[in-house]
């Protein structure tokens, strides 16, 4: 029986799932990422504990599972997006600390260049201009880090998303590549042509020598050197972390859509080989491609699973993730409070870096229960926000969102979802889409499996969630988050 791995390296996981060739989960291993936050709006991580946690997490699934890494068929590679690494290319050691995606240390750079190129950066990318994506990371990265403009002019430094800087691990230097999902991401690819923008190149004055080769999601890059698992293994399958997601999902064709919730929650609807266009600051990406290109249209929440992650690390009011759910559950309502949690500003649909997260309604009797419930609350509002913006562009009302990733687990948010978005949410049987994804698109390429024909038919319900609030009691919430919102943005 065949074997594929997928590497899921997440903002605050690494994580390698075993799967069969039915696209089953055998065994699954993670070892946690740290993030650090130096300055206010900072995020940043470290480059090599990536790579080391993401090979504990590798080993100890073969360890765990008694298969060994010449069984394994492929390697598919899904990753935390537009998180920016730069390293020296005769050592292989990063010159700094790795930009998260979540950094705004580039904002008011971004801001500037917004006002004067915008529209054209926004045609050239589909994307809007922001500290979210790469560019400004390794502008700043060039501009602060001494000798680094030097070294990068005489092509002594590369440049890589999480994925090429994995795969560059994994082949021992001899591969420097990424795919068209994560390309996309960087602010530097002509969304058009998939093929880097000199234009945008210069804009942002980064050398076209330090930036990876572009290749298909799906297909054999190369194999790992034997020294890292025990055998070579083909690479095979490579897509960011909400692409692989769609993919998982087996939404291969214009109109499917699904949303992840993570530490950021993000939706994407497949719009086949036509690249959106959109009117409500949502973005245009690559979809996963297996030979001709694919796009999508994408909305991008900064902050959800980190909400309750803050409430557990920082504030203490939660001792798991997981108890969430109770303690939400006891209590009939919120109480008045809302909560926006803008730590890093807002996303889609309004993609104002300077929002701070607010808590407003509070009152005397407002509890720690009552908190909990209005994190919970907030994913669900914020991941309206965006549905609402999709619809719009497409001109389609959505029928059911099928939704993935660890806090669909949480059944108190699902329902919530349900009720305040008014449509149909659809549990799949596993939640760890992202993984799936890129166990697919290496399948693929490795002829594990013949076509997409056959992965529609793994994809299984594990629960729906049907709306069942009051038009009334829904409009009266929404009427409370917006005005929340405001707020916040004031």
């Amino acid at each position: 029986m065949p074997y594929l791995i997928s590497l899921d390296e997440g903002t605050t996981s690494a994580r390698t799932v075993l799967y069969n060739e039915r696209g089953e989960c055998v065994a699954m291993e993670s070892r946690p990422i740290e993030c650090t936050y130096p300055q206010p709006g900072w995020v940043e991580q470290d480059a090599m504990q990536i790579w080391q946690a993401q090979m504990e997490s590798a080993r100890a699934v073969l360890d765990r599972s008694g298969i060994a890494a010449a069984a394994l068929a492929g390697i598919g590679i899904t990753n935390q997006r537009e998180t920016t690494v730069v390293w020296e290319r005769a050592t292989g050691k990063p010159i700094a600390p790795a930009i998260v995606w979540q950094c705004r240390r580039t904002a008011e750079f971004c801001n500037q260049l917004a006002a004067t190129h915008g529209p054209g950066i926004t045609a050239k990318t589909g994307l809007i201009v922001d500290a979210y994506f790469s560019a400004s990371k390794i502008r700043w990265i060039l501009q602060n880090v001494a000798g680094s403009r030097e070294k990068a002019a005489a092509g002594e430094l590369l440049f890589g998303n999480v994925d090429t800087w994995l795969i560059w691990k994994l082949t021992n230097g001899a591969e420097h590549v990424t795919d068209p999902s994560n390309a996309s991401r960087t602010m530097l690819m002509n969304i058009e042509t998939g093929d880097w923008d000199e234009e945008l190149l210069r804009l942002f004055d980064v050398p076209r020598s330090m930036l990876p080769r572009i290749v298909p999601s799906s297909g054999v890059v190369a194999g790992t050197a034997a020294e890292h698992l025990g055998a070579s293994v083909p690479v095979a399958g490579i897509a960011g972390d909400q692409q692989a997601a769609l993919f998982g999902q087996a939404c291969f064709r214009a109109g499917l859509s699904k949303n992840t919730y993570g530490t950021g929650c993000f939706g994407l609807m497949h719009t086949g080989g036509v690249r959106p266009v959109s009117k409500n600051k949502l973005l245009a990406t690559r979809a996963a491609q297996l030979d001709r290109p694919q796009f999508a249209v994408e909305g991008a929440i900064f902050i959800a699973g980190a909400a309750v992650q803050w409430l557990r690390d920082s504030l203490g009011l939660i001792a798991s993730a997981g108890e969430s759910e109770v303690i939400a559950s006891s209590v009939a309502d919120n109480a008045g409070t809302y909560f926006v949690p803008a730590f890093v500003g807002l996303g889609a649909p309004y993609w104002d870096s300077a929002a701070r997260g607010t808590i407003t309604g509070l009152t005397r009797g407002a509890t720690r229960a009552h908190l909990v419930r209005a994190t919970l609350e907030s994913i669900a509002y914020q991941t309206r926000e965006m549905m609402e913006a999709m619809e719009a562009d497409s001109g389609a009302q959505l029928k059911e969102l099928r939704v993935d990733g660890g806090a669909t687990a949480n059944n108190f948010l699902m329902q919530f979802q349900a009720d305040i978005l008014g449509r149909r949410i659809v549990r799949p049987a596993d939640i760890e889409t992202t993984a799936l994804g890129a166990a697919y698109l290496a399948g693929l390429a490795v002829g594990v499996w013949k076509s997409t024909d056959e992965l529609e038919a793994f994809w299984r319900i594990d629960r729906a969630f049907e709306p069942r609030m009051r038009d009334s009691e829904r409009d009266a919430l929404w009427d409370g988050w917006k005005t929340a919102v405001r707020k916040c943005r004031a």
